[in-house]
């Protein structure tokens, strides 16, 4: 008896600048469904929601612009050189993004049973958030085309690039968390040849037995 395709849920990561929506976009031209982690934490924290409430009686008001609106920029300044402050912060808010996160693979499901979802998550790894996924894709960049195309989309100078670059958990340090990698350093036709390749397992995988358990790289071949 054929196997039913089941669901398949995707975390997509990688570096600053390295072309994760790039990537997600060309998942959703095959016909995966997206999630956007980053989406999700901007929701969780709008005006009115408890999220921002627990994030100002933890911070205080001076995290909020005028309109009242999270100022996201004076929060990372805050938590950004504070390991401390910036894991308060992350156990405010991720239990909300998760629930989220949940009635959004729920929402999708109940539509098409056998998607297959991307979720694009930058912080996958360092945030430990591999258990939430059947497979982890990374995108990865070297640290120059890194810099090059922060110092062209941000306008800013190449130290600050590199000092930006330097504030993110190195790549290297990614790819034992990954079943696939997609390297983004070539040509787009290169990356979307390395995207289809990896659909194609994708695939393959959703016809696997149930009771699945990412981390098994010999399930799906290891990384690539």
């Amino acid at each position: 008896m054929p196997v039913k395709p089941s669901h398949v849920i995707v975390g997509l990561t990688g570096g600053i600048a390295g072309g994760k929506s790039t990537v997600s976009r060309m998942f959703r031209d095959l016909g995966a469904r997206l999630i956007d982690f980053d989406e999700l934490a901007r929701r969780v924290v709008e005006p009115g929601t408890p999220g921002l409430e627990k994030i100002v009686d933890t911070f205080g008001k001076q995290i909020l612009q005028s309109d009242g609106t999270l100022d996201r920029r004076q929060l990372s300044g805050i938590v950004f050189s504070d390991t401390e402050k910036r894991r308060v912060l992350e156990r405010l808010v991720h239990p909300d993004i998760y629930r989220v996160f949940a009635k959004e693979v729920s929402r999708i499901t109940a539509d098409k049973p056998d998607a297959i979802i991307v979720a694009e998550v930058p912080l996958l790894v360092e945030a430990n958030l591999p258990h939430l996924f059947d497979i982890i894709v990374l995108v990865y960049t070297s640290d120059q085309a890194q810099i090059e195309r922060l110092v062209e989309r941000q306008g800013v100078t190449i130290q600050t690039a590199a000092e930006m670059l330097a504030a993110q958990l190195p790549l290297a340090e990614k790819k034992p968390y990954a079943d696939h990698i997609v390297h983004n350093d070539g040509s787009l036709e290169s990356t979307r040849r390395q995207v289809q390749a990896v659909w194609e397992k994708l695939k393959a995988f959703q016809l696997q037995p149930s009771g699945r358990q990412r981390g098994s790289k010999g399930a799906n071949g290891g990384p690539d």
